[in-house]
């Protein structure tokens, strides 16, 4: 079987170790022995390791974008969607290899609103509040679809957080819940 290009091979064997344990405690050394690279091929194709964690983040939101993204385009009404939407999240938080949100794990970790590695990991969640206000524009105005999106953002937040902390799928079919009583409250109906 060919092996994938060395910068790919690179950004997936990074990722593994991020998501594990996470951006502070992995180190170049570790993700070069990881990857089986000589040092200068990872520098040849990242000159820092926020370098490497910026085009990690950017692969994983590309996808993980793609896939919300595709649920949002679906056919059918707002709730809907947004159901959709919780019942993929609970699918990722069953996976065996689930370690959490990389990008809040980021925010985390990059505490500093000025580092471009919070920066990036802030602009993925604002992307996926931006998709869910857009799905609720088609139902309600404008404001209480902003106002709609931060909170089933922020449910759904806490739920990946719980799903981390050992709740598992629960954590979701709860946020799920909350958030369809939410949408009925504004009578957002199927």
């Amino acid at each position: 079987m060919p092996r994938p290009d060395k910068r790919q091979h690179l950004v997936d064997t990074a990722y593994a170790c991020f998501k594990r344990e996470g951006f502070h405690a992995i180190g170049i050394d570790r993700i070069i022995s990881e990857a089986d690279v000589a040092r200068m091929t990872l520098y040849r194709n990242f000159p820092s390791k926020d370098d490497l964690i910026l085009e990690v983040l950017d692969q994983r939101a590309e996808r993980f974008d793609a896939q919300l993204d595709r649920l949002a385009e679906a056919p059918g009404p707002a709730r809907i969607k947004l159901a959709a939407i919780f019942d993929w999240y609970e699918i990722w938080v069953k996976r065996k290899n689930f370690h959490g949100c990389i990008f809040a794990h980021a925010i985390a970790e990059y505490g500093d609103a000025e580092n471009p590695v919070h920066q990036r990991a802030v602009a993925q969640k604002m992307h996926h509040q931006q998709m869910m206000a857009a799905i609720l524009r088609t139902e309600v105005a404008e404001n209480r679809a902003d106002f709609l999106a931060s909170a089933l953002l922020m449910l759904i937040e806490g739920a990946v957080l719980m799903a981390h902390a050992g709740q598992g799928a629960a954590a979701m079919i709860t946020a799920r819940a909350a958030a369809m009583a939410l949408l009925a409250a504004e009578g957002i109906t199927p």
